[in-house]
């Protein structure tokens, strides 16, 4: 391999001298023979064997001399407006494939070559700076979905081993029981939540648009939770327009306003106030969910669409963080917007402007 690795560079020189050798060749006798004749023609010159057999081995010498400046300029300036340019990407590339994604390549000079391997080069910069942030995410991904199961694991070990004391009283059964089965719960929910979110971030799931009733759906998503808020004494005012109907994903909207209603009643305390209302324009619908719960600093509110994140730890037992990072994706999808006005112990409101 080494010895067709030396001898392939020497071959190409020769394929090149001897393409520039034809050339200079074909050049230079056309325009000799060219030359000669309008002399001959011109001062009624004769010309012998001698003389032609003399200056053809000069004309020789210089095709061969002309040939070798030409292969020599050509190797210097492929050498360095593209071999080297493409040594550098190729050696850029084998460090990517072994996990070096912080590796940039330099742009080319622009003298002596054109604008194409600037492209290319900035183009891989490009895909290495995309391929380190999907790397660092996969990296978070791992370590937050490793360190959520942790939590649920860990109760259910618990529970089970307490399960298995044959003193048990049938009242700490029934407890130990239910922690087995919430945890197990929490973690079904999270791996439904990481599914619908990989699913929507692939665009594995295309909207199914249809006409319906905005109105209707939020009141029944509003119902589901009655028992909370019976249960919790908190209080829930509603200013909801009628007839307000748009063109969306039904069932993808459906999971926004059981995300934000579910956090909106967790994050409330008893004899607190959730208030949801909608207002309608020609173009849009305009949906508002308040809470009068612990509210949260700005540096929170700009990381609550991410996975994962929580900002009310001492509540991480209730959620994973994956379901407003859903309700962001969702809302994206459907070319809407979304944004959140909060105040640290005093509330949270969540604004959505969905079009019609």
């Amino acid at each position: 391999m080494k010895k067709k690795n030396r001898v392939a560079p020497v071959l190409r020189w020769l394929n090149h001298y001897f393409v520039f050798f034809l050339l200079v060749a074909f050049v230079i006798t056309c325009c000799t023979m060219l030359f000669v004749s309008v002399l001959r023609d011109s001062l009624g010159l004769t010309l012998t064997d001698e003389n032609i057999g003399t200056a053809a081995k000069i004309t020789f010498v210089n095709v061969i001399l002309l040939s070798l400046i030409f292969t020599v300029i050509d190797a210097l300036r492929r050498k360095w407006t593209v071999e080297r340019p493409v040594k550098q990407i190729i050696e850029a590339a084998e460090k990517i494939i072994e996990g070096d994604y912080s590796v940039r390549v330099k742009p080319v000079s622009p003298v002596g070559s054109d604008d194409s391997l600037n492209r290319i080069t900035e183009c891989f910069n490009d895909m290495a700076e995309e391929l380190g942030g999907v790397e660092t995410l996969r990296t978070d991904f791992i370590a937050n979905v490793s360190h959520e199961m942790k939590t649920p694991l860990a109760v259910m070990q618990n529970y089970g081993t307490l399960l298995q004391s044959p003193e048990l009283s049938d009242e700490k059964r029934m407890e130990y029981a239910k922690g087995v089965v919430d945890g197990s719960r929490r973690m079904a929910d999270m791996m439904t939540n990481i599914l619908k979110l990989n699913r929507l971030e692939n665009q594995q799931i295309f909207p199914k648009t249809e006409e319906f009733d905005l109105g209707e759906q939020i009141c029944e998503c509003l119902l589901q939770y009655e028992n909370v808020w019976e249960k919790n004494d908190i209080e829930l005012e509603t200013d909801i327009a009628e007839g307000v109907t748009v063109r969306a994903d039904s069932e993808l909207l459906s999971h926004v306003w059981n995300n934000l209603f579910s956090n909106a009643f967790k994050f409330t305390p008893e004899g607190g106030r959730v208030r949801v209302s909608m207002s309608a324009t020609e173009h849009h619908a305009k949906i508002q969910v308040s809470d009068t719960g612990c509210g949260m600093t700005p540096e929170v509110g700009a990381h609550i669409f991410e996975k994962f994140y929580q900002g009310d730890t001492s509540r991480s037992s209730e959620g994973n963080g994956l379901g407003l990072a859903l309700v962001k994706r969702v809302v994206d999808i459907m070319q809407g917007e979304i944004s959140v006005e909060s105040v640290l112990g005093e509330g949270t409101t969540f604004t959505i402007r969905i079009r019609r």
